[in-house]
Protein backbone atom coordinates (compact mmCIF):
# COMPACT_ATOMS: atom_id res chain seq x y z
CA UNK A 1 0.00 0.00 0.00
CA UNK A 2 1.52 3.28 -1.02
CA UNK A 3 0.82 5.85 1.72
CA UNK A 4 -0.01 9.43 0.77
CA UNK A 5 2.50 11.60 2.28
CA UNK A 6 3.07 14.38 0.44
CA UNK A 7 1.06 17.86 1.83
CA UNK A 8 -1.44 19.21 -0.26
CA UNK A 9 -1.54 16.25 -2.68
CA UNK A 10 -5.41 15.73 -3.62
CA UNK A 11 -7.39 13.26 -5.53
CA UNK A 12 -10.84 13.11 -7.08
CA UNK A 13 -13.15 10.43 -6.45
CA UNK A 14 -16.76 10.11 -7.78
CA UNK A 15 -19.54 9.46 -5.53
CA UNK A 16 -21.92 6.69 -5.74
CA UNK A 17 -24.65 5.63 -3.72
CA UNK A 18 -25.65 2.28 -2.44
CA UNK A 19 -28.55 1.51 -0.74
CA UNK A 20 -27.99 4.86 2.23
CA UNK A 21 -24.43 5.03 1.93
CA UNK A 22 -22.16 6.80 -0.08
CA UNK A 23 -18.97 5.64 -1.83
CA UNK A 24 -15.88 7.02 -3.44
CA UNK A 25 -14.03 5.80 -6.36
CA UNK A 26 -10.89 6.95 -7.58
CA UNK A 27 -11.23 8.55 -10.69
CA UNK A 28 -8.47 7.52 -11.98
CA UNK A 29 -10.27 3.76 -12.60
CA UNK A 30 -12.94 5.01 -14.07
CA UNK A 31 -13.17 4.79 -18.11
CA UNK A 32 -16.97 5.52 -18.40
CA UNK A 33 -20.09 5.50 -16.51
CA UNK A 34 -23.42 4.89 -19.07
CA UNK A 35 -26.62 4.14 -18.10
CA UNK A 36 -28.28 0.90 -16.84
CA UNK A 37 -28.77 -1.34 -20.26
CA UNK A 38 -29.41 -5.22 -21.35
CA UNK A 39 -27.42 -7.51 -19.34
CA UNK A 40 -26.71 -10.65 -20.79
CA UNK A 41 -26.97 -13.15 -18.18
CA UNK A 42 -24.09 -16.02 -18.55
CA UNK A 43 -24.88 -18.99 -16.72
CA UNK A 44 -23.05 -21.28 -13.65
CA UNK A 45 -21.05 -17.55 -12.25
CA UNK A 46 -21.33 -16.41 -8.68
CA UNK A 47 -24.59 -14.36 -7.76
CA UNK A 48 -22.19 -10.99 -7.94
CA UNK A 49 -21.79 -11.17 -11.38
CA UNK A 50 -24.58 -10.25 -13.08
CA UNK A 51 -23.87 -10.63 -16.97
CA UNK A 52 -21.84 -9.06 -19.65
CA UNK A 53 -23.04 -5.79 -21.82
CA UNK A 54 -21.33 -4.89 -25.41
CA UNK A 55 -19.94 -0.96 -24.84
CA UNK A 56 -18.79 -0.12 -28.15
CA UNK A 57 -18.06 -3.87 -29.87
CA UNK A 58 -16.08 -5.19 -26.35
CA UNK A 59 -17.98 -7.50 -24.09
CA UNK A 60 -17.83 -6.44 -20.26
CA UNK A 61 -18.30 -8.44 -17.02
CA UNK A 62 -20.60 -6.57 -14.92
CA UNK A 63 -21.12 -6.96 -11.10
CA UNK A 64 -23.53 -6.16 -8.15
CA UNK A 65 -21.97 -3.76 -5.60
CA UNK A 66 -24.68 -4.53 -3.67
CA UNK A 67 -24.43 -8.45 -3.38
CA UNK A 68 -20.63 -8.63 -3.77
CA UNK A 69 -21.14 -6.39 -0.01
CA UNK A 70 -23.88 -8.57 0.77
CA UNK A 71 -26.23 -6.27 0.29
CA UNK A 72 -29.87 -7.03 -0.84
CA UNK A 73 -30.65 -7.39 -4.16
CA UNK A 74 -30.14 -3.96 -6.94
CA UNK A 75 -33.61 -2.27 -7.60
CA UNK A 76 -33.10 -1.06 -10.69
CA UNK A 77 -34.04 3.08 -11.28
CA UNK A 78 -33.54 5.68 -13.21
CA UNK A 79 -30.58 6.56 -11.33
CA UNK A 80 -29.08 3.55 -12.06
CA UNK A 81 -25.80 3.28 -13.57
CA UNK A 82 -22.70 0.81 -14.89
CA UNK A 83 -19.88 2.35 -13.79
CA UNK A 84 -16.82 0.94 -16.05
CA UNK A 85 -13.31 0.42 -14.38
CA UNK A 86 -10.44 0.38 -15.81
CA UNK A 87 -8.82 -2.68 -13.29
CA UNK A 88 -5.09 -3.74 -13.82
CA UNK A 89 -5.57 -7.75 -13.38
CA UNK A 90 -9.21 -7.77 -14.84
CA UNK A 91 -9.19 -5.24 -17.67
CA UNK A 92 -12.15 -3.45 -17.89
CA UNK A 93 -15.57 -4.38 -15.83
CA UNK A 94 -19.22 -2.66 -14.99
CA UNK A 95 -20.26 -2.40 -11.98
CA UNK A 96 -23.58 -1.60 -10.89
CA UNK A 97 -24.77 1.31 -8.54
CA UNK A 98 -27.99 2.75 -7.40
CA UNK A 99 -26.67 6.13 -8.41
CA UNK A 100 -23.67 8.70 -9.36
CA UNK A 101 -24.01 11.90 -7.43
CA UNK A 102 -20.50 14.28 -7.62
CA UNK A 103 -17.00 14.54 -8.42
CA UNK A 104 -15.35 15.49 -5.16
CA UNK A 105 -11.59 16.35 -4.59
CA UNK A 106 -10.20 15.42 -1.18
CA UNK A 107 -7.10 16.43 -0.03
CA UNK A 108 -4.73 13.95 2.05
CA UNK A 109 -5.68 15.55 5.32
CA UNK A 110 -9.24 14.97 4.54
CA UNK A 111 -8.71 11.08 4.15
CA UNK A 112 -8.28 8.43 6.89
CA UNK A 113 -7.12 4.97 6.25
CA UNK A 114 -8.98 2.12 7.96
CA UNK A 115 -7.14 -0.86 8.89
CA UNK A 116 -9.28 -3.95 8.98
CA UNK A 117 -9.01 -5.54 12.18
CA UNK A 118 -12.40 -6.98 11.92
CA UNK A 119 -13.32 -8.59 8.47
CA UNK A 120 -16.82 -7.46 8.05
CA UNK A 121 -18.40 -7.95 5.13
CA UNK A 122 -18.63 -4.29 4.18
CA UNK A 123 -15.65 -2.27 5.56
CA UNK A 124 -13.34 -5.22 4.07
CA UNK A 125 -14.19 -3.11 0.80
CA UNK A 126 -13.32 0.04 2.50
CA UNK A 127 -9.67 1.32 2.27
CA UNK A 128 -9.68 4.66 3.70
CA UNK A 129 -12.84 7.10 4.80
CA UNK A 130 -12.76 10.74 3.26
CA UNK A 131 -13.89 13.96 5.05
CA UNK A 132 -16.53 15.93 2.26
CA UNK A 133 -18.63 19.08 3.39
CA UNK A 134 -19.54 17.40 7.09
CA UNK A 135 -20.25 14.15 6.23
CA UNK A 136 -17.97 10.99 5.41
CA UNK A 137 -17.80 9.24 1.75
CA UNK A 138 -16.17 5.46 2.24
CA UNK A 139 -13.79 4.81 -0.12
CA UNK A 140 -13.48 2.00 -2.07
CA UNK A 141 -10.60 -0.18 -2.20
CA UNK A 142 -11.03 -1.60 -5.82
CA UNK A 143 -8.67 -4.72 -6.00
CA UNK A 144 -10.70 -5.93 -3.22
CA UNK A 145 -13.82 -5.32 -4.96
CA UNK A 146 -13.31 -6.87 -8.15
CA UNK A 147 -11.33 -10.09 -6.53
CA UNK A 148 -12.74 -13.30 -6.44
CA UNK A 149 -14.57 -13.74 -2.91
CA UNK A 150 -13.41 -16.08 -0.81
Amino acid sequence: MEELKEVGESRQYIVIKIGEEQYGIDIEFIDNIVRMQHITRVPKVPSYIKGVINLRGEVLPVLSLRLKMDLPEDEITKNSRIIILKMEQLGMVGFIVDEVKEVVTLGTDQIEKISHGNKEEKTYYISAVGQYEGGLISLLDLNVVAAEKK
